[in-house]
């Protein structure tokens, strides 16, 4: 069971972006929730998230988080406030052409559009039928949030429990699609960002390290931690695999000896 807290996130956001999707406004969401959404019909995911305080272990969902399309601004903005949300008007006011915070009944809504900006970027799209949102309901796909993860310069446990119970869930392959990780599109995008693809293959080690220690512990399975751990190499091997671009090439000559990924900027509310 899900704390109060984390049930009120999690029926706010899917109340947000179904609303958005009956104005046809494309609303998708991110993070943790996504994470939860697509693996909590899973018992074994289920089992797994509560065995390591994922979930019954405070608050799981400290907020929403959503991504739009840039060309749907004004729309989104309407929508929010016949919904009764307060926006933080000085936050807005600054970074509005790229994201949005709104408030309502202590609950934050957070509003990215058309790219995550963080320590790498992930890019969505700025035009509704032109973009990844529409690849999946009501949240982004798995591939995209997998990319979500795998940019974090210090990704934490939290993270890291949440890309494991994908990895154990869903299955890695060649193939845009609901409940599938397309790794070749992983390694295309790895295949242009040196500093992307360092942290993404560090995370995925820390990743597999966490993995054998949970096994080690008795928290998952011997099949589990296989599976997760071949999955990590179809993931590895696809970006690996993947032709390098001139950008690439140019930045892996530098190495880590210049800073390789962006301070994320913590906007104080």
């Amino acid at each position: 069971m899900l704390d109060e807290f984390s049930l009120k996130v999690l029926r706010t956001a899917l109340e947000v972006v179904e609303a958005a999707q009956s104005k046809g406004i494309i609303l998708r969401i991110l993070g943790a929730v996504a994470a939860y959404l697509h693996c909590s019909e899973n018992e074994r995911a289920v089992l797994f998230f509560r065995s390591i305080g994922r979930v019954d272990g405070g608050a799981v969902f400290t907020d929403v988080d959503l991504i739009g399309y840039s060309r749907q601004r004004k729309q989104l903005i309407s929508l929010m406030r016949e919904l009764g949300f307060d926006e933080n008007r000085a936050i807005n006011t600054l970074f509005g052409h790229k994201r949005l915070i709104f408030f309502r009944d202590g609950v934050k809504v957070d509003v990215f559009f058309d790219r995550l900006e963080f320590s790498h970027d992930v890019l969505f799209g700025s035009e509704p039928g032109k973009g990844r949102l529409e690849l999946d309901y009501p949240t982004i796909s798995l591939t995209d949030l997998l990319l979500e993860k795998l940019q974090i310069h210090q990704i934490n446990k939290k993270d890291i429990i949440d890309v494991m119970a994908i990895l154990m869930t869903h299955e890695v392959d060649n193939a845009d699609g609901r409940e599938v990780i397309h790794a070749g599109y992983i390694g295309r995008i790895l295949s242009d960002d040196w500093g992307f693809w360092y942290d993404a293959l560090e995370n995925l080690r820390k990743i597999e390290s966490f993995a054998s220690r949970f096994r080690n512990e008795g928290v998952i399975t011997a099949d589990q931690h296989e599976r997760v751990i071949q999955n990590i190499e179809k993931l590895r091997l696809a970006i690996e695999s993947s032709e390098k671009t001139k950008n690439w090439v140019k930045r892996a000559k530098i190495g880590t000896s210049k800073p390789w990924y962006r301070e994320v900027e913590d906007l104080s509310l």
